[in-house]
């Protein structure tokens, strides 16, 4: 569960990472190992998607609004 703002940065930045694997396999791999590899990634993509949306539609919270962003 993403729990701050840099854990929501992390997290997108993972999904984008996994698209491009994706999108790498896609060009490279064969028809059979593409299927097989292609289902995992879409399963954690979607996983980590999820996570991303049920952060964002939480309410910002008071004290979350306060809290220093860590570099």
């Amino acid at each position: 569960m993403i729990a701050s703002e840099n854990e929501l940065r992390v997290t997108q930045e993972r999904i984008m990472k996994f698209q491009q694997w994706l999108a790498n396999f896609r060009r490279t791999a064969q028809p059979e190992e593409f299927t097989a590899l292609s289902s995992s990634y879409r399963l954690e993509i979607e996983r980590m998607q999820a996570e991303v949306l049920d952060y964002l539609l939480r309410p910002l919270l008071i004290d979350e609004e306060k809290q220093p962003e860590a570099a």
